[in-house]
């Protein structure tokens, strides 16, 4: 398993000028590394449907290269979203989710079903074409490369470190973000 914070890292030096949509322990995380602030969509508030709004995301610009950084309690709350994404086929759609096996933001508490599921196993059982498993930092480095350049939907699950505290950062407020976001968008 490996931690968190790294694994973000890692995705930021490899995003390009990729828009990121991120949510629950990566809101806090990401803009502490992110390379292009201006394309984040840090989504607080947003548990669940993170993965919806990267979809709309990637359909509407499809020469844009849409990541999405999801949780395990928060994609369990959408799980429709798999189906969805997989039945749309956006080819600029990579979705990772941090696999921790608890709700870090509210406690630490553990998510329902913990070890009788394979996130993995149902992307690939829902269409994604690409799926992807990293234990640890150093296949993450090998392998995101390949990710990146993959023709999507593209799911990555990486094995992170379960938390028990939600991260010291600053929350982002998404409403500060937005025109922001959108300004960017607009340029292209």
């Amino acid at each position: 398993m490996m931690d968190s914070f790294e694994a973000l890292r890692t995705i930021s030096r490899h995003r390009g000028n990729a828009i990121v949509v991120a949510t629950m322990t990566s809101h806090f995380e990401w803009p502490q590394v992110s390379t292009c602030p201006d394309l984040d969509l840090v989504d607080s508030g947003a548990m669940g449907k993170d993965s919806s709004v990267g979809l709309g995301l990637a359909l509407a610009m499809p020469d844009k290269k849409v990541i999405v950084l999801d949780g395990d309690g928060s994609l369990l709350m959408n799980l429709g979203s798999l189906v969805t994404i997989a039945n749309m086929a956006p080819k600029n759609f990579i979705h990772f989710l941090f696999e921790n096996r608890v709700y870090r933001t509210t406690g630490g508490q553990p998510i329902p079903a913990l070890g009788k599921l394979s996130f993995a196993g149902l992307a690939a059982g829902a269409g994604y074409p690409n799926v992807h498993v990293f234990e640890d930092l150093k296949s993450l480095e090998e392998g995101i490369g390949d990710v990146m350049k993959s023709n999507g939907p593209t799911f990555v699950c990486v094995k992170v470190a379960p938390g028990t505290k939600k991260p010291s950062y600053p929350i982002v407020r998404t409403a500060d973000i937005v025109p922001g976001f959108r300004a960017a968008l607009r340029k292209g």
